[in-house]
């Protein structure tokens, strides 16, 4: 279960900071968003993996 769970992880990561990438390159409010999503995305994996060192 712990090396799905990884997976999962690695995989949500790589795609928020991918929207962050193609977010900076779109000069928009859609652009924007990509990146916002991208870093609430990111901010709650941070939260998940600190959450289990409590």
């Amino acid at each position: 279960m712990g090396k799905v769970k990884s997976i999962i992880m690695i995989v949500v990561f790589v795609v928020c900071v991918a929207l962050i990438i193609i977010g900076q390159r779109n000069i928009s409010a859609q652009g924007l968003a990509m990146e916002l999503a991208g870093v609430a995305g990111l901010l709650t994996l941070l939260f998940v993996y600190n959450h289990q060192y409590k």
